[in-house]
């Protein structure tokens, strides 16, 4: 299997709003992304849960400019847009004098002990930089959004 399509980690959102109550706090500076090529195998988004476990624990990218765990994610906001919208957004995370190749994105939170994933990203194909910026334009919508009020 490929690189996932995009979406949320079920798991992670289930423990932040049932009993658990896991302290997912996505105004936090603390987050990351890493990258990873196209051979991530039996990546699932219902029932995958961190960053460095199962389908996480390999594949992801190396290579010049690229630290595993990925980057810091800055510039977090976690607001209600309009309507019943809310969004996730971030300043575009980006690695400089890359030379990488990468298929999708995890975003997880790195503070949290069980670094709990929180949105895969497909970018459809792979994206390569040689000695340059990798750079990952999050959209309109930022990471994610949720209409709450459809």
């Amino acid at each position: 299997m490929a690189f996932p399509s995009s979406g949320l980690f079920v798991a992670t959102f289930v423990d932040a709003l049932d009993t658990t109550q896991l302290a997912l706090d996505l105004d936090l500076d603390t987050h990351k992304v890493a990258l990873y090529t196209n051979s991530v195998t039996g990546a699932d988004l219902t029932t995958d849960t961190a960053y460095g476990v199962g389908a996480w624990a390999s594949n992801e990218v190396s290579g010049t400019g690229y630290t595993t765990g990925g980057t810091l994610l800055l510039g977090t906001t976690f607001l209600h847009t309009s309507g019943g919208v809310v969004v996730w957004d971030a300043t575009d995370p980006s690695w400089s004098t890359a030379t990488i190749t990468a298929r999708g994105a995890l975003y997880y939170a790195d503070a949290l002990a069980g670094n709990n994933a929180i949105v895969a990203q497909t970018f459809g194909a792979d994206i390569t930089s040689t000695a340059g910026t990798f750079l990952i334009t999050l959209a309109a919508g930022g990471i994610f959004s949720i209409d709450f009020v459809p």
